[in-house]
């Protein structure tokens, strides 16, 4: 059994068979029943490899997991990859899965792209649209072609770059494949995703060990290893089967340090390091720091990163702040922010239930939070317009509010449920329920979900009028963008930001790992100008509410303390906030 298998990739497994039976155009149910199961298999609260091994259970007693299925997880888990998805790269060019990656595409119409013009590729398909051949396909159309021409760019980006948690789970199985080698003394991954950076491009491990060669051994027995690239006495390169690319060094005990901060960068870091260096006398790499005497480079430190730094009177910046933006400006002054911690986040204030499109039911959600240490959670469930995710008209959202309120009285004063909504800001402008309702709850998100193709003056306006409304606490992901999916769209945050300074709003760090929106310059810009900051997870399911270590990631990258970020504090300092905004 091969412990390195997720639920995550076991869900991306079944969405990748997806996509190439529906590009092949395959039975509907059939594609169907494995997009559904992707999606309960990544909501589930334990692994799939856990069920398997207890005797007494049944992968088939989960809801849409069938006996096809449920081989199809034992296959995966067992032998690390699936038989049926292998012969469907055969049948089917590999560079098709590019053509996925654009937004809206779709397999129906990549179908039609590679059965009428033969595309295969970003890079064909980019000379056909600009050629005005998909133009004339049956049903594309101009505006098509220009959509899809600028969905190309993001499919590109996806290819060089993947989310951070992806590389993260990439990360994590690496080093525990690699801390199995007793040659190994030391080891950390270093680069963009030691910054916490939001995509990552390739991974940078670190290693000290006296037999190199043992270490390049098991770094080349990696699980998922497609190729190796290269192979010297201190650094090997290798690639994945997911493409990314993994450069391991191997460095000696008295440079570790110099290492470690020379490739976890960043690169404009790094050089405004070296020129201060310079002008001490003193000189910066990987392998050291050095002082030249009588023409000779002398070494002065490296064996850690805080000595490295220590030589040029600088304190251990965290790894998130090397951006050269003001890290250094902060060490002159002896103020490097303090940044939030995790451990700090007392409560979530953007959930679903089962009432709209959330997998577990409001009592599920309270026990999940409990569980994870939190002392509140506002159910914010969609308001009407989201249909699709049965959005609540005022009759249902009302009639929530009471139950939460019946709860409320059998926890306690330990825990609190907070009466919220996630309110559509609608394409005309209001927002999708009236004052007079909205004034009953307790804390209330406003969200763009549609009309975001509008112009900037548009949605900006549509923006703002929600953070007039007295009964609105904060803009949910302000920017509406999917990271390597949706570009955000068009909006004044310059505008947006002075409107919720003026009225005493929050906006929302989405934590979801494929939105983190607010990025870290807008973070950066809210804590300058005194705007507090909630990092929500906008969780669907019980275990989405674990996103909320990415969220606070993304607040590090920002230069977010406990002080700027709202849900540190308890929920009566929160409310207190908030009604700051509506008188």
């Amino acid at each position: 059994m091969t412990t390195s298998m997720t639920n995550s990739r076991i869900a991306e497994t079944f969405e990748q068979v997806a996509d190439l039976l529906e590009f092949q155009g395959s039975n509907p149910f059939r594609i169907r029943a494995y997009r559904n199961s992707a999606r309960t298999i990544r909501d589930l609260p334990e692994l799939i490899s856990t069920i398997l091994a207890d005797k007494n259970r049944k992968l088939t007693e989960i809801d849409g997991i069938g006996k096809d299925l449920a081989q199809k997880c034992e296959q995966l888990v067992q032998e690390g990859a699936l038989e049926q998805l292998q012969e469907l790269r055969e049948q089917i060019p590999s560079t098709v899965l590019d053509l996925l990656r654009i937004p809206d595409l779709g397999p129906k119409k990549a179908k039609v792209l590679y059965a009428d013009l033969g595309i295969t590729t970003l890079e064909q398909l980019r000379v056909a649209c600009e050629e005005g051949q998909v133009r004339q396909l049956k049903g594309f159309a101009s505006k098509t072609e220009q959509s899809i021409l600028h969905g190309i760019e993001i499919a590109e980006q996806a290819n060089q770059r993947i989310k951070w948690v992806k590389a993260d789970e990439i990360a994590q199985r690496l080093v525990e494949h690699l801390r199995a080698c007793a040659s190994i003394q030391r080891l950390e991954l270093a680069g963009s995703y030691r910054r916490g950076t939001e995509t990552v491009g390739d991974l940078d491990v670190l290693v000290v060990s006296d037999k190199s060669d043992e270490v390049m051994d098991r770094f080349g027995d990696a699980p998922d290893i497609a190729q190796v690239i290269a192979r010297g006495e201190t650094k090997m390169s290798i690639r994945l089967t997911t493409g990314l690319s993994v450069d391991l060094r191997v460095v000696p005990k008295e440079s570790f340090g110099a290492a470690l901060q020379y490739f976890t960068g960043s690169k404009s870091h790094n050089v405004a390091l070296r020129g201060m260096a310079k002008k001490q006398g003193l000189k910066i790499n990987e392998y050291g720091v050095f002082r030249t005497e009588n023409g000779k480079e002398k070494y002065v430190a490296g064996g850690e990163e805080t000595d490295v730094y220590a030589c040029l009177s600088l304190p251990l910046f965290p790894p998130e702040l090397r951006e050269a933006r003001r890290e250094f400006e902060w060490a002159a002054q002896d103020a490097v922010p303090r940044l939030i911690e995790l451990s700090d986040i007392q409560g979530d204030l953007h959930v679903h239930t089962t009432a709209t499109d959330g997998k577990a039911s409001l009592e599920e959600m309270v026990a999940a939070a409990k569980s994870r240490g939190l002392s509140y959670l506002a159910i914010t469930d969609h308001s009407q317009r989201v249909s699709m995710a049965r959005g609540l008209n005022a009759e249902r959202l009302l009639k929530q509010w009471q139950e939460i309120d019946r709860l409320n009285e059998s926890l306690g004063p330990e825990f609190n449920i907070i009466k919220g909504l996630e309110c559509d800001i609608l394409e005309s402008g209001p927002l999708d329920l009236p004052d007079d309702v909205l004034a009953q709850g307790d804390w209330i998100i406003a969200s763009i979900h549609y009309g975001q193709n509008q112009s900037r003056q548009q949605i900006t306006d549509r923006i703002l009028g929600a953070l007039e409304n007295p009964f609105v606490s904060a803009i949910a992901h302000p920017t509406g963008r999917l990271i390597n999916r949706r570009e955000p769209y068009e909006v004044d945050m310059e505008q947006v930001l002075a409107a919720a300074k003026q009225h005493g709003k929050l906006l929302e760090l989405n934590a979801n790992p494929a939105r983190l929106d607010l990025n870290d310059i807008h973070c950066a810009v809210a804590k300058a100008q005194g705007i507090p900051v909630v990092i929500n997870t906008d969780a669907h399911s019980e275990s989405g509410l674990d996103t909320m270590r990415y969220g606070v990631l993304q607040a590090r990258r920002g230069g977010l303390t406990k002080e700027s970020v709202a849900n540190t504090r308890p929920w009566r300092e929160v409310h207190k906030l908030i009604g700051a905004g509506k008188s």
